[in-house]
């Protein structure tokens, strides 16, 4: 099995470790579309009003350009450990005994803008690039060249995979059809409707993936998943549509925050 997740725009900066690009998962396939959008984005980098503007920065985030200028001294994390905000928050890898994070480094994997597809143990710098940005020394737009890249991985060779990805970043890769199953977050209201969460699905994805990997899970498919939720005191709806799936909770937005307009669902 493997969990597909996101990842975030805020880092834990430093790391122990060297960053080597040969010894990230894939290289078969990503290797030299890596190079290329590093190469772009070093280039990109170094004028900082032009970077800014194509990475979407605000006047405060544009330090963050120096992680772009220093991917190679700056120091490695395994990417668990690198990517920080709401779901890597709950995630909280750090606290996982080492039984857990051999889980996580087996079964989880990031869909990085700059690596593209690394596992959760592959050690990463910090950086700043969004499945948006746009970088004009690349040969093509940045979604095209991850599509383009990922197109021959075997996804099958992983068996059953849960994908939490936002959608920006599934874009990267898409999974073929009948591949994997993609996991919506929805919270049930008080007068007892399912309502799905935008932003914060997020805590509750760091919750479930925890979970996960406390538990050692080795599930084969959506049935197995709803079982072992079960278990878990969760509730994960399968949808009509195969390959889809909903995992509703209590966790994510605080009393009286809503999904947005026209995220009200009918419980199934």
């Amino acid at each position: 099995m493997l969990i597909l997740l996101p990842p975030s725009e805020t880092k834990r900066t430093g790391g122990g470790a060297p960053y080597r690009a040969e010894d990230l998962a894939h290289g078969e396939h990503l290797a030299g579309t890596r190079a290329a959008v590093r190469t772009a984005l070093e280039e990109l980098s170094l004028d900082e009003d032009i970077a800014a503007k194509a990475l979407g920065l605000g006047v405060k985030a544009r330090g963050e350009l120096e992680h772009n200028r220093v991917l190679e001294s700056s120091g490695a994390l395994e990417a668990m450990d690198r990517y920080t905000g709401v779901l890597y928050d709950a995630l909280d890898a750090a606290s996982l005994d080492e039984d857990a994070r051999d889980w996580m480094r087996e079964h989880v994997a990031v869909q990085s803008a700059l690596f593209g597809l690394v596992r959760a143990g592959d050690r990463i710098p910090a950086y700043r690039l969004s499945a948006g940005s746009r970088l004009a020394a690349l040969d093509a737009p940045l979604k095209r060249s991850w599509v383009r890249a990922h197109a021959d991985m075997d996804w099958a060779s992983h068996g059953w995979i849960l994908d939490l990805r936002s959608n920006d970043y599934a874009a990267l890769a898409p999974l073929p059809e009948g591949v994997g199953t993609k996991l919506e977050v929805a919270q049930r209201s008080a007068d007892g409707a399912v309502r799905a969460l935008n932003h914060f699905n997020k805590t509750a994805k760091g919750d479930l993936v925890r979970r996960l990997a406390r538990s050692g899970a080795e599930l084969d498919g959506p049935e197995t998943f709803a079982g072992w939720a079960q278990g878990q005191g969760l509730e994960v709806q399968l949808g009509e549509k195969p390959g889809s799936a909903t995992l509703v909770t209590e966790l994510g937005a605080p009393a009286g925050v809503t999904g947005g307009a026209g995220s009200e669902r009918a419980a199934r």
